[in-house]
Order: structure tokens, then sequence, then C-alpha cells
């Protein structure tokens, strides 16, 4: 369920911790970590709170949309499926998805399109679907992009989850497209 105010003072009480003050020590708690099974955990936990808008400033302002960036670079599958579902989850919203993209961001969502973990293209697919508009459209519409899309669109016997993202982004983005 998505949180305002209100909602967020019933939840922590009287001496809760403040939602931006807990998502930076999780942030802390990241950049100290020393094992790939605690910083995998602190950027799943992230990637949840991406999904709800009312932490949307709280992330930029943390500088959260970057270190999701700075994961899916990681060799670790994981940290790259949990940064690439932050993003998708994050990128929903218009200026976390202009950060995304002046962060470098569009070619290492596209990236992930090619990743052995299916999470990961889902989430890849989803993010491009929010990153694509007028402003961005000729780094994400180039042909060898467009045609591995146009594959998952057409795979529905093999994945019907890639097959569904993958044809609504042709649906939205290129609507003459069709498997």
């Amino acid at each position: 369920m998505f949180t305002n105010d209100q909602r967020q003072v019933e939840r922590t009480g009287r001496y809760g911790t403040p939602r931006v003050q807990y998502l930076q020590g999780l942030v802390s708690e990241f950049q100290n970590a020393t094992s790939e099974e605690s910083k995998e955990r602190i950027v799943a936990n992230l990637a949840n709170f991406a999904y709800d808008p009312y932490n949307f400033t709280f992330l930029r302002q943390l500088n959260v949309l970057e270190l999701f960036l700075d994961c899916i670079t990681e060799p670790n599958e994981k940290l790259v499926e949990f940064g690439i579902g932050g993003v998708c989850n994050a990128c929903v919203d218009p200026v976390n998805a202009a950060t995304i993209v002046e962060c470098g961001g569009i070619p290492l969502v596209i990236q992930c399109l090619s990743s052995p973990v299916k999470n990961t293209v889902n989430y890849a697919l989803g993010a491009l679907y929010y990153l694509c508009d007028h402003r961005t459209k000729e780094e994400v519409l180039r042909p060898d992009v467009v045609d591995l899309i146009g594959r998952y669109a057409a795979a529905g016997a093999v994945n019907v989850s890639f097959s569904n993202l993958a044809q609504a982004f042709l649906d939205k983005h290129i609507p003459h497209q069709t498997p």
C-alpha cells in the first residue's frame, strides 16, 4: 500500500525512525557492507522502497537511484537484478526517470535485456517502457534493441511475461510493430 504522511506517522509511531533517516541508514549500511549477501539484501530492501511514490524524493536526495545504477555494473547477478528492479520501480516517476537518464542509465538498462536472469530482463523491459520518451527514443529505439524486444514479444509460448511486457513496449513506442 502506498504511504502518505499520516500513514507514515501511524506506522512509525511516536518513537519510530523517520523514513528518510531509515533509508539513509540502509544506504550507509550498504556502503559499509563487506559481504555480497549483505549488499544484496540491502539493495533488495531499497528496491522495495522504490515502489512507493512517498519515497521518491528521499531516494533522489540520498542518491539511491545512482546506487541502483552502480549495482547494474556489478558482476554479481543478484545485485544487478535488485538494482534494475529498483530502477524499474522508481522510473515510473518522471523526475526519477530524468535522473536515471541523466546518470547514463539507459545503456545499463539495455544491457540488462541480455541477462540470463529472468527477473532482470523483466525489470529492464518495464524500465525501458517508462524511460523511452521524446528525449530518449533515439537511444532506446536502436534497431538492435527493437529487434531484441520484438523477439521477446514473439516468444509468448516460451515466456509469457517477457512477451507481454515486450509487446506493451512495442505497442506504446512502435505501434505498427507486432510479433
